[in-house]
Order: C-alpha cells, then structure tokens, then sequence
C-alpha cells in the first residue's frame, strides 16, 4: 500500500475549468450540488453518486456524463472515419496525458507492446504512466476508480470512440497504466474486481481481504 505523504496540486486557470466543467456536469445529471470547491467539490459529488447505487448505475450515470460532454454526432463521426491504428492510438495517449493531467495528475507517454489478432506482438507509443492518480489518492476508494473511472471511461473510448482502452490501476502504489489499442478483459479476468479496500483510507467499505463491496462482476 502507498505511504508517500499527499500530493499537493497547483492547479492552473486550465485545470480549474476543467474541473468546474466536469463538476457542473456531474452536478446537473446527479441534480445535486456540493458545497465544496475545486478539485475536493468534484471528489465529493463521485462519493454521492456512489451511495445507494449500484455499480452498473453508478457507471451507467458516469456514462451519461461522459457523453454529455462530446455530441453524438461527433462520435459517429469519429468511429466512422477513424480505425484504431497505431497513428490514432498514438495521438490519444499524447492528448489524453496533456489535456487530463488536473484529473489523474502527473503523467507521461509510453511505449507499450499490445497483441494482436495474428498472435504477434506490436509496439507502439499508445500507453498512458500515471504516476500517482491524484483521484484514486482523493477518493481512497477503490469502487470509485473502478466504477467511476476505468469502466466508464474503458467503455467510453473502446464502444462510443471505437478506439480500445484498457486501464490498469496499481493500488498498492496508485499509479496507474492507460493503453490505447488494447482491448480490455472481461470482468472475470480483470484483477481489478478482486481488489480489497485500500487498507486505512476507504471512507466507504469495510476493510477486509474480501475483494471491495463497492466492486460486482
């Protein structure tokens, strides 16, 4: 389990709009608000999805905010006329690690080796190193990064996009791997949904070896 002291974020003008877009937006299919501001009103609006729901809902809510954010009709245009080749999924990682760094934090583009149809291997600049994610370090809670973030978002890119995602959470250390081009597990081989609480941090499940009870296949 990670014991590093806390990160502290500086969060530019930037960051700032971001996080009060993705808050509003969360705020207006939740119809509720926060009294907390910035990054911590965000954190605390996910906390409220996630009470009393279920985690197909809490992912399907999550869903509709992500779709609310990019019209339909440019996803249909983007599947349409974009395939996930090496260049497309290569120019994710890149914008994904610049535009979204006031969500996950500090984070760099890398080389990762994905499998193919034909059984080969290929290398290609399509992975995302999140190296301390600032939203599973603020939540503790690893329901919330698996229904609020990597299924969300896994879906989001690999169905409305057309372009496969898989995210790879590390909770002992919180990082975390991104990887354009390969196409996520399915629930029963995905290590994610056997994770327990992260141990003297969850806010929201009892701790135990059991895997977290905010997590179901």
């Amino acid at each position: 389990m990670n014991t590093t002291a806390p990160e502290i974020y500086n969060d530019n003008l930037f960051d700032r709009l971001f996080i009060a877009l993705f808050t509003h937006k969360m705020a207006i299919v939740l119809d509720k608000t926060t009294k907390l501001k910035g990054y911590d009103g965000f954190v605390d609006l996910s906390e409220q999805i996630v009470r009393g729901r279920t985690p197909k809902e809490q992912q399907e809510l999550v869903a509709v905010v992500l779709q609310s954010l990019v019209p339909e009709q440019i996803l249909a245009i983007v599947r349409s006329v974009f395939s996930p080749t090496k260049l497309v999924c290569e120019l994710n990682a890149w914008f994904g690690a610049n535009l979204f760094q006031w969500l996950v934090g500090s984070c760099e583009v890398v080389a990762v080796e994905i499998p193919t149809e034909n059984e080969t291997i290929k290398s290609q600049k399509s992975g995302i190193h999140i190296k301390k994610c600032r939203y599973l370090e603020n939540s503790g809670c690893v329901g919330m990064c698996v229904n609020m973030c990597k299924i969300p978002t896994q879906e989001f890119f690999t169905e409305k996009f057309g372009i496969p995602l898989t995210m790879i959470p590390n909770f002992e250390d919180l990082s975390c791997e991104m990887i354009f081009g390969q196409t996520p597990p399915p629930p029963e081989e995905d290590r994610a949904y056997s994770q327990p609480c992260l141990a003297n941090q969850c806010s929201l499940g009892k701790q135990s070896l059991k895997p977290c009870p905010k997590v179901q296949k």
